[in-house]
């Protein structure tokens, strides 16, 4: 199903195959772990086995001392950085974490927590050379449960930690790096007006971003000091900043190329590998390569945070929500900067609650340091207030889409907070759900049908892009964008679009850090948004120069010639009778009207809307299993306008998929010594094609106005809904809440057996 009107443009709204589809699918594109550079070293890093430990020595002398060993590297060999938080508090960094997470210094704070790092000839040689370093660790007490590490007696992980955000400031340590609180209303109030008031805890397991790539780059540090990296990364521009700025380089020194990459879904935004292998190849003269194995991937990549909730609703009888409580503390890993906030942002987000309070807690404890995970922080917080919902309407005798469609958020709804929200999008959401065939089917024995909704900022900000035209016509676009979502066609769409020719005249790459202005990462549901400004931009300046070329030939003035479909024309015939020139035609004549066309344009892009997502799901339970199998998918979502169709559904349809291994079976998994039970995909269980139905992508087009094409980020929102929907679903299959996830055959069960023990 499909919501989308018929396009006025002639490009945006089609679907043409995308630029770098030939070399996928036969195997030739590069990823991070395919280049070659000559004279190559085998970077290995070695781990730490233990949740937590003291390092009190490295002797690495028997290692280099093994023929093929080139260089080892510790902290000793980074300058340490000053203990300070920057940039905006949502996305804030603090260089004297990052530091010690690419490698620790005082302490090993999880298990895979690189602690020192070989260059060898060879990967046998590495992995021997790794043997022989003699590291000595004083094992600590860890904990690894958000709530344990809460606890006034549990284990620090920093002793000088004071909570941030707390006033008057504690005096005591703990593992709680910050709380956070926002406010609106009167909250007694609000739910003394309530006819139906219902709160409940949630849990949620960590999960893992499971992209098929594992990370991997290669780094060559030249005698003078110039620097290249080629990595797998969603911002190569951060992974300059970062790996600079740690080794006291200057930015200008270090050149950054994104490979293709497989996958990422923010996982490939935290810098890794890249100061470790830069600085390998300083000490030894010669190129890195570092390629992580998927047990690393597991032990030492930012899985998402998993969390403890607790959620208060209340709702009059006609259904009107009067006041919104929620507390919820997320796992940071091993160091502060879990998505707590953003969870306390967008928790209540779809709806016009007149009285609510979120309140947030960034606890770190011995896992890897959480990082973004599409829309992070909101899918966890959406499952615990969507459940709610869900219970409320139940509670009310009211269906549960005419719930949220009497409270939805619309343009002018006070957020949490303070600012109103500017765009729509919700109502039209829940509108293309209750409109859908499929919502009124009637199920059979042991099936239910769960609802949810979720919200996701979509960001803005720094993107660059250049344009130059060919001798022959053809046009070449650079943007600093990682492709991941298919962002190199939409961006050659914006460009045909803009510039009136054929898609296929158009080259979109992805420049590296010296060939294009300064990009943020791809990441936030931004770049269709924010590059494709950019973009347009570049393509407005390259028509303004073609008019030019055009005026200089006809030798009239400049606002006398427009341009369409691909051509300079006259602007009335009193301008003169000129026949059309096309871009083809003048791209053969610069050398004679002023030399090479080209332009370059970037962004600080602001008027980025929100994504709303809505959907609904059938489910139906095995009861003597207690197995899930999902049935039919429906997922409707604000797009603004779609660029790209197929990719837009592509990104819906991956993103419910995520959501429902989320929901149904994945999770991190540890032993009594903090140590990682399931790091690779026979033991992580990600959904496979049986496991999921086809997912119904509804495209709803509620344009922005900011856009010149109208487009909302897509790639994040629709990760938000789904595991509160198939909670809802199994509710109403089984008349049994579950209220931790993954919602794992067992779970299932045990919650099917303690309904029978409550029958007898």
């Amino acid at each position: 199903m499909n919501d989308v009107a018929p396009s006025r443009f002639k490009w945006v709204g089609t679907r043409p195959i995308r630029p770098d589809g030939v070399p996928k699918v036969t195997g030739k594109a590069m990823y991070g772990a395919d280049l070659a550079m000559a004279g190559a070293l085998y970077g290995k890093v070695i781990r730490s086995p233990h949740a937590h430990a003291r390092i009190r020595s490295i002797d690495a002398s028997k290692a280099l001392k093994l023929s093929g060993v080139k260089a080892v590297v510790t902290a000793a060999d980074f300058p340490d950085q000053k203990f300070e938080y920057q940039g905006p508090e949502r996305v804030q960094q603090n260089l004297w974490h990052i530091t010690r997470n690419i490698i620790a210094r005082e302490k090993a704070l999880y298990e895979g927590h690189p602690v020192a790092a070989i260059a060898a000839i060879d990967k046998t040689t590495a992995e021997e050379a790794a043997s022989l370093m003699d590291i000595d660790y004083e094992i600590l007490p860890h904990v690894i449960d958000v709530d344990e590490a809460m606890a006034p007696d549990a284990p620090l992980l920093f002793e000088d930690m004071i909570t941030r955000g707390v006033e008057p400031a504690p005096v005591k340590p703990s593992n709680v790096a910050k709380r956070i609180e926002f406010t609106i209303g009167d909250l007694d109030k609000g739910f003394a007006e309530a006819d139906a008031v219902v709160e409940k805890e949630f849990k949620t397991a960590a999960v893992h971003q499971a992209y098929i790539e594992p990370h991997a780059c290669a780094a060559r540090v030249d005698a003078d000091g110039q620097a290249e990296i080629w990595t797998a990364t969603q911002g190569h521009f951060g992974v300059r900043a970062i790996t600079a700025r740690l080794l006291g380089m200057n930015v200008g020194d270090l050149r950054v190329t994104a490979s293709e990459i497989g996958g990422g879904f923010g996982g490939k935004i935290p810098v890794y590998l890249e100061p470790i292998a830069a600085l390998l190849s300083k000490k030894t003269g010669r190129a890195v390569k570092i390629v992580m194995s998927r047990d690393e991937v597991f032990k030492a990549t930012g899985p998402t945070s998993g969390a403890s909730m607790w959620v208060k609703i209340g709702v009059k009888k006609d259904g009107t929500i009067t006041a919104a409580d929620g507390v919820f503390k997320f796992q940071a890993g091993a160091f502060p900067g879990s998505p707590v906030m953003n969870a306390c942002l967008c928790a209540f987000a779809p709806y016009n609650i007149p009285n609510a309070r979120t309140v947030g807690y960034d606890v770190v404890s011995n896992r890897p340091k959480a990082s973004a995970y599409r829309a992070p922080g909101s899918p966890i917080s959406a499952f615990a207030v969507e459940s709610v919902l869900d219970i409320l309407a139940k509670k009310i005798g009211m269906d549960p889409v005419q719930l949220r469609l009497k409270n939805a958020a619309r343009p002018g709804t006070t957020m949490i907070y303070g600012p109103k929200m500017a765009h729509g999008g919700y109502v039209e959401t829940l509108e293309a759900l209750i409109n859908h065939p499929a919502y009124k089917t009637p199920l059979g024995p042991n099936q239910g049908r769960g609802v949810a909704s979720g919200y996701w900022f979509n960001g803005g900000g720094e993107s660059s892009a250049s344009i130059q035209v060919n001798e022959d016509g053809t046009v070449t676009l650079s943007s600093g964008s990682v492709d991941i979502g298919g962002s190199r066609a939409s961006m050659a769409m914006m460009a045909a679009e803009t510039l009136g020719i054929d898609y296929k005249q158009v080259r979109s790459i992805v420049a590296d850090t010296a060939s294009v202005g300064f990009t943020n990462p791809t990441g936030g549901s931004r770049v269709t948004f924010a590059t494709g400004m950019a973009v347009v931009e570049a393509s407005k300046k390259i028509v303004d120069e073609l008019r030019q070329r055009a005026a200089l030939i006809w030798d009239v003035d400049v606002d006398g010639v427009v341009w369409e479909d691909g051509c300079a024309k006259p602007a009335s015939t009193n301008v003169g009778d000129f026949a059309p020139l096309s871009l083809k035609e003048l791209a053969a004549k610069k050398a004679l009207t002023g030399g090479p066309i080209t332009a370059a344009a970037a962004v600080n892009a602001g008027g980025q809307a929100p994504g709303f997502s809505s959907q609904f799901c059938d489910v139906e339970v095995d009861p003597e299993t207690g197995k899930v199998t999902v049935l039919r998918f429906v997922a409707a979502q604000d797009v603004g306008k779609a660029i790209h169709p197929s990719y837009v559904e592509g990104q819906i349809q991956g993103g419910v998929t995520q959501g429902i291994g989320w929901a149904l079976n994945e999770e991190y998994i540890y032993d009594r010594e903090g140590r990682l039970d399931n790091p690779g995909f026979l033991d992580y269980r990600v959904p496979v094609a049986p496991d999921v139905p086809m997912i119904d992508a509804v495209l709803v087009e509620v344009p922005n106005p900011a856009h010149p094409f109208g487009a909302k980020g897509v790639g994040e929102v629709n990760i938000v809904p789904p595991m509160a929907a198939v909670a809802n679903a199994i509710d109403h299959a089984i008349g049994r809440r579950l209220y931790e996830l993954p919602m794992s055959p067992p779970k299932v069960r045990a919650a099917l057996d303690r309904a029978a023990g409550a029958d007898d």
